[in-house]
């Protein structure tokens, strides 16, 4: 009986011990506590919680255990909370170094991601979370610097920093190189747009997996070393302009780990090399825009692996391997922006989804087997010199197609079997601008579409009420530009955003599009009445042009109140009445244009309110008004023409130290300006005194939509220059009643392609300031009072192609030089007393000659033997130059050698005019033409 009692006991105690062993420790009171004064410094904003179901610290209270707590795991065996996993849990709040988060001295891994932060900056107190591995911050909203103290974590395995959307987190390449030496045990590394500005350190824990620092200001040379980590599997450089590499041109070490690759916007300048065919393991390789050239080398077949291929914006060049359609893996194919050529010829794919060939030189027929890619939802061919014919069935079979560009190719759309075949009804952008689209009934299917482009077709009538119907919920932007419709009367669509009805036959009043739509174009038509009223429902416009119709009546007021409003445009209608004058402080008003109507009253000052504007054209109206000098305060105005009003009086400035800072277009010509010249005010424009060689290549500025535009006289034409209008450095101060004489600070305006001070009544000399003009193009002095010589400075003009000096009371020598020998006789015509090239009275350096014995006895044989030099000439320049120079050579052979040189130097004028003029004609036939056109 005892033995088995004495067992009995064992047995208890064993099970004791056994259950006792199995319970976790309950989670320490401070660490609840800590955990809890935590939660208190913030708050949950639901609206954030977007990638979990709710809130992780909805479930932490006094009841619970904190180790059963959301997103909270502690060490069974001790009980201290070793991880605290956050994320997107909507907290929102500031975590500063007095935080009660910095007491759980035992974590191992902090995931605090995806949520806001704001106003944080990552505190010096992560440094003593001295065996943390994980530690993730990123999306979070911290901003400021990143504290040296995240290099003492040792034993960090992996680091995510990367900052939310506008906010700034800097790393300064010290801490970066101590990062990088101390982190040894790194497997991931997640530095994503923060601001370091620094070389890459070539020191890199070997146990990396992950690199990420795109968008990061880095420059300088990639260290090859990056390429032969051993376990590298991720490798994300990618937005680092000022960055260089060279890619290995051997096998690379990590080549048979790397999964992921982008370089984009890495300056390679350089051949694909072969030794990119060693990636066989690589799932994702983008190298777009890193300046590669030539080729694709064959060698890239050989990633079997590959889904996702993106070599887009580079200098590649020759044909596409066919067998890269082919790639068993391959899903996504961009090689847009590129110089290929070539066919794209038959393919056969199983996965590819998506090919952008956009922007090459491909041509030929498309192929006909994309009928059978059942798979494919995104297929853009724009650009190219594709031909033939394409019907619509291609496509028809393509269920999942949702995005089709065919735009601006050579090939026609034909629809055989109208009432049978559509486009597939999954589109949802559809391009297929100057494509000879005649009609619409192909797109009966199609009821999901959000972009719609049919530009630069041959679309007649009305568009059919079945496609508003179709489009009434889905479509968001719609392009039926440079088409032959003749009417729309409404736009039944609920909600759009940009509607481009420009250039086409369009008649009666103005429709109104729905209140949503933020860009609406509709000019070059033929729409007359009124302007509604109803056009200032439209809250969200950005951009409203109306320009070149027949729209009559007064502008509507409210249109000021639009604060949104960038772009009114409504040149050349037949409005009436005033200018609005409701703009309000705030507005963004960029571009202002009501050129060529019949406007009346003031220029209205409330546009001071526009301090945005960055173009106003007011020209060819009937304003009444002095010189709005308060315009001056516009901190970003380039254009400015007020040119063809009733403008009147003396020009005056501000008592301020910084007018017109960016004016680069002044027009003020034919009005009754009186007094002098604005010396005032040509003394503040600073930006035309400075040549700025980044106008010579002007970007768009991200305006996809519209291109400013201004009517210009320069080089004796009127023309309407559109987008450029900044490389036009212009004064034009032309058919005034200015008075006195020209400042000679308008020299100072280097920057001028354009100086028109013509048809006033300017007196004196030309300041030989204007021989500084560098620049300049078109100079026209004309029809004033000026006297003396023609400064000799004007010889080095040599951009001047334009120069009218005409009906002045100029006298004296015309310089001479290469751009002189150019000008004709109507550039100085009604000035009696000037002489020289090309007028008929010469002056007494024009023949010179080292002979001074000869003397002028020897005139008379001299011009006897150019008549027998010129007869030859002509007689050899009929049947060709080099046989006229023959003729010549043997006169030369007999005669006196003597006049050799000022016979070719006559030859090389003649023949130099008579291209000058060929040249002059031919540009004046073409700007003619583009006036007109």
């Amino acid at each position: 009986m005892g033995y088995r009692k004495f067992l009995f006991l064992l047995f208890v105690c064993f099970c004791q011990f056994s259950f006792s062993s199995s319970i976790p420790h309950l989670c320490h009171k401070d660490q609840s506590t800590a955990l809890l004064k935590f939660k208190k410094t913030l708050t949950v904003d639901s609206s954030l919680v977007t990638c979990s179901s709710y809130s992780y610290t909805s479930s932490w209270n006094r009841s619970r255990d904190c180790c059963s707590w959301d997103g909270v795991i502690c060490d069974e065996m001790t009980g201290h909370v070793i991880q605290l996993n956050l994320s997107c849990s909507g907290l929102v709040g500031k975590i500063d170094s007095n935080s009660s988060l910095f007491q759980l001295s035992h974590l191992q891994r902090l995931d605090l991601s995806s949520n806001n932060f704001s106003n944080s900056h990552i505190s010096p107190e992560f440094g003593r979370f001295s065996s943390l591995t994980l530690l993730d911050l990123s999306d979070s909203y911290f901003s400021g610097h990143i504290p040296s103290e995240i290099s003492h974590l040792s034993q960090l395995q992996s680091l995510h920093l990367s900052p939310s959307f506008e906010t700034i987190l800097r790393l300064t390449a010290h801490d970066l190189t101590l990062l990088l030496q101390n982190l040894t045990q790194l497997r991931e590394l997640d530095l994503t747009s923060i601001n370091i500005s620094s070389t890459i350190p070539p020191n890199f824990s070997s146990h990396l997996t992950t690199l990420r620092m795109g968008n990061t200001g880095l420059y300088g040379i990639i260290p090859e070393s990056i390429f032969h980590l051993p376990n590298l599997e991720t490798l994300v450089l990618q937005n680092n302009n000022q960055l260089t590499g060279y890619f290995p041109k051997t096998k690379w070490n990590s080549s048979a780990s790397l999964i992921e690759l982008d370089l984009s916007g890495v300056n390679f300048s350089d051949n694909l090399p072969e030794s990119i065919g060693y990636l066989t393991s690589v799932h994702s390789l983008s190298l777009k825009n890193c300046k590669l050239r030539g080729p694709i080398p064959e060698s890239l077949l050989n990633l079997t692996r590959i889904e996702d291929l993106d070599l887009q914006y580079n200098s590649l060049n020759g044909t596409i391997p066919s067998g890269m359609f082919s790639l068993p893996s391959l899903s996504r194919l961009v090689l847009s922006n590129n110089q290929f050529s070539g066919q794209f010829e038959d393919f056969n794919s199983n996965s590819l989804i998506w090919i952008d060939l956009s922007n090459n030189q491909l041509q030929g027929p498309l192929p006909k087997l994309i009928q059978n890619h059942v798979n494919l939802t995104g297929l853009i061919l724009s650009f190219n010199n594709f031909s033939g014919h394409v019907d619509v069935s291609l496509f028809a079979d393509l269920k999942q197609l949702y995005y089709l560009d065919l735009s601006y190719n050579h090939i026609s759309l034909t629809n055989e079997n109208k009432h049978n075949v559509t486009l597939p009804g999954s589109l949802m952008s559809l391009q297929l601008a100057a494509c000879e689209v005649k009609e619409l009934e192909f797109l009966r299917s199609a009821k999901l579409l959000w972009h719609l482009d049919l530009s630069n077709n041959r679309i007649q009538g009305r568009i059919p009420d079945w496609a508003w119907s179709n489009w009434m919920f889905s479509l968001q932007r719609l392009n039926l530009s440079h088409n032959m419709l003749q009417g729309v009367d409404s736009i039944p669509l609920l909600s759009i955003e940009a509607i481009d009805l420009r250039s086409n036959l369009l008649q009666g009043s103005l429709p109104i599009p729905p209140i949503s739509t933020r860009f609406f174009f509709i000019s070059r038509n033929n729409l007359s009445e009124e302007i509604p009223s109803d056009i200032c429902n439209l809250t969200s416009l950005v951009m409203l042009d109306l320009a070149r119709n027949n729209l009559k009546g007064e502008i509507p007021q409210c249109l000021g109140y639009i604060s949104s409003l960038e772009v009114l445009d409504m040149h050349h209608n037949i409005l009436s009445g005033t200018l609005p004058t409701t703009f309000r402080i705030g507005s963004a008003l960029k571009s202002f244009n009501f050129r060529g109507n019949k406007l009346e009253g003031k220029i209205p000052q409330s546009l001071t309110n526009c301090k945005q504007l960055d173009v106003l054209d007011l020209g060819d109206n009937n304003l009444n008004d002095t010189f709005p000098v308060w315009l001056g305060t516009l901190p970003k105005l380039k254009v400015l023409s007020l040119r063809s009003n009733k403008l009147h009086g003396s020009i005056k400035t501000l008592p301020t130290g910084n007018m017109f800072p960016q004016l680069r277009i002044l027009d003020l010509s034919s009005n009754a300006f009186t007094k002098s010249l604005p010396t005032s005010l040509l003394q503040h424009l600073k930006a035309m005194r400075t040549v700025d060689q980044t106008m010579n290549a002007p970007s768009d500025e991200g305006n996809r939509y519209y291109q400013d535009s201004v009517a210009l006289v320069t080089k004796g034409l009127e023309l309407e220059v559109v987008r450029i209008l900044f490389l036009y450095t212009t004064v034009d101060l032309s058919n005034n009643k200015f008075e006195g004489y020209i400042p000679s600070i308008m020299g100072d305006l280097i920057a001028l392609r354009v100086l028109n001070l013509s048809h006033n009544g300017l007196q004196g000399h030309i300041p030989s300031s204007l021989g500084s003009l560098s620049s300049v193009e078109s100079l026209d002095l004309s029809g004033n009072h000026l006297v003396g010589e023609i400064p000799a400075q004007f010889a080095s003009l040599t951009s001047l192609e334009v120069l009218n000096l005409s009906y002045n009371h100029l006298e004296g020598c015309i310089p001479q030089g290469k751009q002189f020998h150019t000008f004709e006789n109507n550039s100085y015509e009604g000035n009696d007393r000037l002489r020289g090239f090309p007028l008929s009275e010469g002056c007494g350096n024009d023949s010179e000659t080292n002979d001074t014995t000869s003397g002028l006895d020897d005139e008379e044989n001299d011009s006897e033997f150019l008549n027998d030099f010129w007869k030859a000439a002509l007689m050899g320049y009929g049947s060709g130059l080099c046989i006229g120079l023959s003729i010549i050579y043997i006169m030369f052979s007999t005669g006196n050698p003597r006049w050799l040189a000022r016979i070719i130097v006559e030859l090389e004028h003649k023949i130099m005019m008579g291209r000058r003029k060929k040249q002059q004609k031919q540009r004046s036939d073409k700007r003619r033409n583009n006036s007109l056109a």
